[in-house]
């Protein structure tokens, strides 16, 4: 996914719920009373009703690569992620207003996400930050450890285990400074910039900085400072938010067990940092507070189609820019300020570049709000819907799996929980081919990456099929008929100015051919003819006949592979009646 440029660096980011944020902190480290909230019951009440919800996400480390076997956990539902550092889990339990997703990996700060819940699926997409230490000093010690970018934590080298006992001996320090300057802070930082002051009323925040430090025994174990111990942190600021600074800031950690900020103590301004005192360990947090309200926006096309995965921006004068993505339902909750007009532009990064495909004005709201907002097709943007069946390698509907549609540097991934998948998204005309890929998430098995061509509006790709042993596929449906799938006795190839592909039962009495003549090149094609011959038991021969388009996406050397879409009508033969039909084929060729 391209980055947000455009986003100022003046102001931290508290984006939308259905993008995600990252938690680093760790909950073993968590020995000191202070770092859990006593008040959580009573603030609880503001997070509403229990409900349950469908959550798909992501897990990335430093470099955007997935990182496999992440333990995830939300309420008393778990699951791990695949390779592709993807986790689904249906039903999870989470309230109204708040859900918290844990992520958890040895080598890694444990990761969390807070969000306020959207209807459908709630997307998530966490960064791990790795157990890198900054530096080792021991009990008894003082000592300032320091990062290069100038953050700081000095120690006074009073330390206890967890159980609370006196440890002696050497301490690593893991320690990490996130900056609201950078663009990945976003998917790094703890929960959701959500919090309870020290007057336990819910508010949201502006961060200027954000430290995390956790202490490690000889042996591995989690230490935190002794009681009556302090710790002094230095967080430094980008030279874009220094001069909206203000000279004392209120200091606030995250409460790992419950997902949310607390207010605690304060920092001053040192020069171009902020400088306070702690009297334990978990991820701290220099912002300024303000009160806010609940706002769910829901984005759709002139044709009342939800559309999914943009990138919604929200941007207030006082408290900056905070976004997330629209779900399938086109939908994305979260918190923003409130009695406030704010600014909201809509992206969608692909190879129409970085410009908004929407900019306006929404607001001010004084309580929670739901609004509508539908996005005009125009010459440069086209709407598309991809719709399909994904099934097993036994042909059954997929019932927990994903679909992954990639156009140009864009990915849309979509759950699939009946076989059945529709991605709708808005296009530039610029290209218009994009690849999908398919995992049978409870299964573990995939399809090869499948090439097309869009067919606007609507792409119907017909039936694909993951199963590691299946290495080619000829996949139709006639209107009105089930999807027929071919998995062997497939042929395939170039012969002089014709391309072509063809399935014969052992029996010889049904065969399916697709011929392209006058093949020059990938791209979409009108002459093309499939030809279906059925032989019946009598000895008659039903044929029918395609007219349509026909799109190849790729055509390898030989023993690499073909991808051919096709839709259009066929006539039987014996028959005036034309049927809709579609197809897929990813062919091994043959010659």
């Amino acid at each position: 996914m391209k980055s947000i440029q455009i986003l100022s660096k003046a102001f931290a980011l508290l984006f939308l719920s259905a993008l995600v944020t990252f938690s680093c902190d760790n909950d073993d480290n968590l020995s000191s009373s202070q770092d859990f909230d006593p008040n959580a019951t009573e603030f609880a009440e503001n997070f509403g009703s229990a409900i349950n919800r469908t959550f798909f996400g992501t897990v990335v480390d430093m470099n955007q690569n997935p990182i496999d076997n992440v333990m995830i956990t939300i309420g008393n539902e778990t699951a791990m992620t695949d390779s592709n550092g993807i986790f689904i889990i249906e039903n999870a339990p989470v309230n109204q207003r708040f859900g918290y997703v844990k992520a958890e990996k040895a080598g890694y700060i444990h990761a969390s996400r807070a969000v306020v819940p959207s209807d459908g699926t709630n997307k998530v997409r966490i960064m791990m930050l790795p157990e890198t230490i900054a530096g080792t000093t021991s009990s008894g010690t003082q000592e300032t450890i320091a990062l290069a970018n100038g953050s700081k934590v000095a120690l006074n080298g009073d330390y206890i285990k967890p159980d609370g006992s006196t440890y002696s001996g050497n301490v690593n320090v893991i320690m990490h400074h996130l900056d609201p300057a950078d663009e990945n802070m976003p998917d790094q930082m703890p929960g959701m910039l959500y919090a309870e002051n020290s007057q336990g009323q819910e508010r949201m925040l502006q961060t200027f900085g954000m430290l995390a430090v956790e202490l490690r025994g000889e042996n591995g174990e989690d230490l935190n400072l002794a009681e009556g111990s302090t710790a002094e942190i230095t967080v430094p600021l980008d030279i874009s938010l220094v001069g909206n600074a203000p000279a004392t800031i209120p200091l606030w950690y995250f409460d790992e067990a419950n997902g949310y900020w607390i207010e605690e103590g304060e920092a001053l301004l040192v020069g171009t940092s902020y400088v306070g005192t702690v009297s334990h360990f978990s991820f701290w947090n220099c912002d300024i507070p303000a009160e806010a309200i609940n706002l769910c926006i829901n984005v759709m096309n002139s044709g009342n189609e939800n559309l999914s995965n943009l990138n919604i921006a929200i941007t207030s004068a006082t408290y900056g820019t905070r976004y997330g993505y629209t779900n399938e339902n086109g939908q994305v909750c979260g918190l923003v300020p409130s009695n406030e007009s704010l600014g909201i532009d809509i992206y969608s990064y692909d190879l129409c570049g970085e410009s908004p495909i929407y900019s306006g004005t929404i607001g001010p709201f004084s309580s929670d709000s739901s609004i509508p907002i539908t996005i005009d097709d125009t010459p440069d943007l086209i709407s598309e819907t991809v719709t399909g069946v994904f099934n097993d390698c036994n042909g059954d509907p997929v019932t927990n799996g994903y679909v992954d549609l990639r156009y140009g540097q864009q990915s849309f991934s979509e759950l699939v929980t009946d076989g059945d998948f529709e991605i709708n998204l808005i296009r530039c005309d610029a290209e218009n081919t994009f690849r999908i890929k398919a995992y049978d998430y409870v299964n573990v098995q995939e399809t090869d990456s499948l090439y097309y061509t869009f067919t606007t509006p609507l792409t119907n790709l017909g039936s694909i099929q993951s199963c590691n042993s299946i290495e080619e596929f000829i996949s139709y449906q006639v209107e009105g008929s089930p999807t027929i799938t071919y998995n062997f006795d497939i042929q395939g190839g170039i012969d002089g100015e014709y391309i072509g592909v063809s399935h014969y039962s052992i029996n010889q009495n049904f065969s399916f051919n697709i011929n392209i003549p006058d093949f020059n090149g990938l791209g979409t094609y009108t002459n093309g003819s499939i030809n279906f011959f059925d032989t019946n038991n009598d000895g008659t021969t039903l044929e029918s006949q395609f007219v349509g388009t026909t799109n190849v996406t790729a055509v390898g050397e030989v023993d690499e592979y073909i991808d051919i879409n096709f839709s259009g009508v066929i006539t039987d033969m014996n028959s005036p009646d034309e049927l809709p039909i579609s197809g897929t084929i990813h062919a091994k060729r043959d010659y």
